[in-house]
């Protein structure tokens, strides 16, 4: 729900500045209405939860895309060694703020710099939709080759056929992004392309959500 461009510099400000501009508003419907707060949605909890018992032992876990911070504070809660970075530095600021027990970088998706086999965990949460298809093979082979054997990536999105170009967001801001949404078995295959496994799936209606979505948790191997 908060990252990613493509690798064009061009492309990548232009969604930084989106999410720059959205960051206030949605920090706001987190408080207000709930809004990204994944203990008023009861099936997004239980998988956030599953993923933390199962990553918690297994080293640094990294929320890539993480906005203010929300799911970040919640799995160290859960007793997760966690971290988040944000292609927005807006949101990044309100992540600190919000979250002062976590740490919090600026990054993008598309441009991490992550030690192999140096993480338990990763999370696109929301985060990855913003990727051209293009684009997305090749951040989920950098997800795999930082795994360590037994690591899992979650990754949560909007489910469908279309791309939706999206002109305003969260309370009528202006933005400048598309929306690339996946049905759930195209988004197996390129877990499985990046040589992850695909654990587990969950379908969502669009009942409760801005539309239907899919969550996806899979694994390197040994």
């Amino acid at each position: 729900m908060h990252l990613s461009s493509s690798t064009q510099p061009t492309d990548l400000d232009v969604v930084r500045d989106s999410y720059d501009r959205v960051a206030d508003n949605y920090v706001n419907l987190i408080a207000t209405r709930g809004v990204g707060d994944i203990r008023t949605q009861p099936w997004l909890k239980a998988a956030i939860d599953a993923f933390a018992g199962s990553v918690r032992d297994l080293g640094p876990v990294l929320d890539v895309g993480c906005g203010p911070g929300t799911v970040t504070a919640y799995l160290h809660e859960c007793g997760v060694e966690v971290s988040g970075v944000d292609l927005s530095p807006r949101m990044i600021q309100h992540a600190e703020r919000l979250h002062p027990e976590c740490s919090f970088a600026i990054a993008s998706a598309t441009e991490l710099d992550l030690e192999p086999r140096s993480l338990g965990g990763i999370l696109g949460w929301w985060s990855l939709f913003n990727l051209p298809r293009e684009i997305l093979p090749n951040v989920l082979a950098a997800f795999h080759d930082a795994l360590v054997p037994g690591g899992q990536v979650i990754i949560a999105t909007h489910a469908g056929d279309d791309d939706a170009a999206r002109t305003e967001a969260y309370g009528g801001v202006a933005v400048t992004w598309t929306t690339y949404q996946w049905r759930p078995e195209q988004l197996t295959v390129l877990l499985e392309d990046a040589a992850l496994r695909v654990l587990a799936e969950l379908q969502l209606s669009a009942e409760g959500q801005q539309g239907p979505a899919v969550v996806l948790v899979a694994r390197r191997d040994t």
